[in-house]
């Protein structure tokens, strides 16, 4: 049986006019269960790092057609994290292992979108560049690596 243990969120209550102030957003207890689902590709993270960006202000408006999506008031506000698999159900991602990528303001997490979440190798640099320039020069790269990589395809049919 999987341990059930309390999983402090930072949720937003309801889409924000203006600059965001305290009574925004709240911090509920809520709980997981540390154990990935039976038969998923999920992977469950202990959350070490948070970044706090200003494009986040914006996702707190209900916005339509913008490039990255609102937060959903009632959810875990998202951000680029941090953190350390604890089980996983994916083959590339093993117990222990360092990653980044967009996750939930929350001390846990279980992560099922596999493909945004990348492992991390250089330890030299503190784990929490990887929430700043690190992992924002990383998301460039793989963007203009992947429209040079389209372009060339099509030039080549």
């Amino acid at each position: 049986m999987a341990e059930e243990v309390s999983n402090k969120q930072v949720i937003l209550k309801h889409y924000v006019t203006g600059y965001p102030k305290e009574p925004d957003m709240e911090i509920k207890n809520g709980t997981i269960k540390l154990k990935v689902p039976e038969g998923s590709n999920a992977v469950l993270l202990k959350n070490l790092y948070l970044s706090c960006d200003p494009y986040m202000r914006s996702r707190m408006q209900k916005k339509e057609g913008s490039y990255v999506d609102s937060f959903t008031p009632g959810s875990p506000i998202t951000g680029y994290g941090v953190a350390k698999v604890l089980e996983s159900g994916d083959s590339n991602f093993k117990k222990g292992d360092l990653v980044w990528g967009m996750t939930g303001w929350e001390e846990y997490s279980i992560f099922t979108a596999i493909h945004t979440l990348f492992k991390i190798h250089d330890k030299d640099v503190p784990l929490s560049y990887y929430t700043g320039i690190l992992g924002e020069l990383f998301d460039l790269l793989n963007i203009i690596i992947t429209r040079m990589l389209n372009l060339l395809c099509v030039w080549l049919i």
